[in-house]
């Protein structure tokens, strides 16, 4: 495996140069980027001592090769061991002022960041805040340990383990490559059925949850459709992304890419009905809206369902009672895999790009709680448990 070791200028930094050793003597190709703060802590000739190769501590110093965009782009993980807060500050804000924010922002492949720092700089609510921004795009924190600090005082802060730095590293390349080679169709978002040029039926769904997952399946390596109604929110470069408006645009869209996917994952929130007739002009307030008829809408999901030929297909359900009844019975009419629902009866419910709370359900009486908590950290949880699901049922297609 090679691996991208940043070092970064607090006092922990000696401790990078064993976790190198430990790197290289397992057989992993690590190049070390030291920064200017690391510099006055452990020198470059220790690295390339351990890891036989040059040490790089400069945008300037190839630029020929411009060597942020190489070694992003040949890193199968990236780790910040240290991590002090200025770097995770300017990793949070995708600052880009020197080799390794430059590296780290380039990166399309698992970053591991292990914090360390004093415990009153690891509790500001500015480092918890960067913290949680890192989490909610997939980085791994691998958590401080409490215990004595170069302030000759106790607390949290401390580097955690080499054991659980090389573990999480570990599993985070694995998890990168656990989806190599498939296909993952995901829909996501509203759907807008139109009265007229300005007006239409919808509802609150900004599709984050889909595009989340969507982004964590590109992350363990897969190759991702994405059928996305309207939505101001960014879905990921990566992702082939089919634009949407109408369901029966999303249903068009879907069931032309859904022959040959490997796993589907249908989190579009379909308006269920649409006018039966569209005015070609803006409808005016005298002429009322009594007598507007509604007709169904085609029902995407029910058609994967007949259709799936081994995709591993997965719903999802947002109710406001009886949540878990009736994403069963959805389970079950729908043909489905697993459905994860949620109850969006409150004013902290599911839609929006806020924190959500969902239960996994799937045939034979499965249940899994994925707790509450950013949407991509329910992505994370929720593609560890469809694919635990999948292999135990033995659905791999």
């Amino acid at each position: 495996m090679r691996i991208v070791l940043g070092v970064t200028g607090g006092i922990a930094a000696y401790k990078a140069a064993a976790l190198c050793s430990a790197l290289v003597q397992r057989g992993d190709d690590v190049d070390v980027v030291l920064t200017e703060g690391a510099e006055r802590f452990v020198g470059a000739l220790t690295f390339a001592a351990l890891t036989r190769k040059p040490v790089l501590t400069s945008l300037w110093e190839a630029p020929e090769t411009i060597p942020h965009i190489a070694l992003a782009r040949a890193a199968d993980a990236i780790a910040i061991v240290p991590a002090t807060a200025n770097a995770i500050a300017k990793i949070a804000l995708g600052l880009a002022d020197d080799l390794l924010s430059n590296i780290a922002l380039a990166a399309r492949v698992p970053l591991i960041v292990a914090p360390a720092m004093n415990s009153a700089m690891y509790e500001h609510p500015a480092t918890q805040a960067n913290l949680a921004t890192l989490r909610a795009r997939g980085v791994t924190i691998v958590e401080p340990g409490i215990g004595f600090l170069a302030e000759r005082e106790s607390g949290v802060g401390r580097l955690a383990d080499q054991e659980a730095i090389l573990a999480a590293i570990d599993a985070s390349a694995t998890r990168a490559r656990e989806l190599a080679g498939e296909r993952v169709l995901v829909t996501a978002g509203p759907t807008r059925e139109a009265i007229d040029p300005v007006r239409f039926l919808s509802n609150a769904s900004t599709g984050t949850m889909g595009i989340e997952l969507a982004r964590e399946a590109l992350a363990r390596g897969a190759n991702v459709d994405l059928v996305l109604g309207p939505t101001s929110v960014t879905p990921p470069s990566e992702a082939r992304v089919v634009r949407v408006v109408s369901a029966q645009e999303m249903y068009d869209a879907t069931l032309a890419r859904a022959p040959g996917a490997d796993i589907a994952i249908a989190t579009a929130a379909v308006a269920d009905w649409r006018p039966v007739q569209t005015y070609a002009h803006k409808r005016k307030k005298d002429e009322g809206a009594e007598g507007m008829s509604l007709e169904r809408t085609p029902d995407i999901l029910a058609t994967l369902g007949e259709r799936k030929n081994g995709t591993f297909l997965v719903g999802f359900a947002a109710e406001t009672r009886d949540f878990e009844t009736f994403a069963l019975e959805k389970l079950a009419s729908k043909r489905l895999d697993a459905i994860a629902v949620n109850d969006v009866s409150g004013n902290d419910s599911g839609f929006g790009t806020g924190p959500s709370e969902l239960v996994l359900l799937w045939p034979g009486g499965g249940r899994e709680e994925l707790g509450r908590a950013g949407k991509g950290e329910l992505a994370r949880r929720m593609w560890d448990a469809l694919l635990r699901v999948r292999a135990e049922r033995g659905t791999r297609t």
